[in-house]
């Protein structure tokens, strides 16, 4: 078996707080506010998106990797303020593993903490595991992001490990990134429950 993935598709997940659509070229419009007011939004980013250009080349090279079958990225809509509030996105695709990372996540200032995350990792895990088919959904983290690695422990991601050294910074040097998974039965027995529960509160 292989994911049910279709990069020509217009995927939409939605729910009563939160609409994710796939990234076009005119969303730059969009999200061009945080890049130019929000500068401690990429300092954890292998992508920055930082500036005019930062934001232009940022979505150029997400459309250029869904053209390739290796991401498909969405913006994201808060339905309760009725702004857009950042982007997410599923990456590294392997139909054949029948696995994907998801990742790639940020929000604006003014949207974090306030449950947005739960509701968008919920409907991207759901579409992951009942609709593609995947067995197995990973996400990674430079090692000294807290606030990332605690958002993704509270919602039933495993740590794994860290890879040391693996990727180079945009200021210079290389991180350590952390790496977390939830598995499809982790999923169906725990992780679903877990999650609609803090969508509630």
């Amino acid at each position: 078996m292989t994911l049910n993935y279709d990069l020509n598709a217009g995927y939409v997940l939605e729910n009563e707080r939160v609409l994710l659509r796939p990234l076009l070229e005119s969303d730059y419009k969009n999200l061009l506010p945080y890049a130019l007011n929000e500068p401690d939004t990429w300092i954890y980013s292998y992508r920055s998106a930082r500036g005019e250009d930062g934001m232009r080349q940022y979505i150029k090279d997400a459309l250029d990797n869904r053209a390739a079958g290796k991401d498909y990225a969405f913006i994201v809509y808060d339905k309760l303020s009725q702004c857009y509030a950042g982007s997410t996105r599923f990456y590294d695709i392997l139909p054949n593993w029948q696995t994907v990372q998801l990742g790639y996540t940020w929000y604006g200032e003014r949207f974090r903490g306030t449950g947005l995350n739960k509701h968008c990792k919920f409907l991207m895990l759901q579409f992951a595991f009942e609709t593609l088919n995947a067995l197995r959904v990973e996400f990674r983290a430079d090692a000294r992001n807290e606030r990332s690695i605690a958002a993704m422990k509270s919602i039933g991601c495993v740590p794994e490990g860290i890879l040391r050294n693996n990727m180079p910074l945009q200021e210079g040097g290389r991180r350590d990134s952390i790496v977390l998974s939830i598995l499809k039965e982790e999923w169906e027995n725990t992780v679903k429950d877990l999650i609609k529960s803090k969508m509630l509160r």
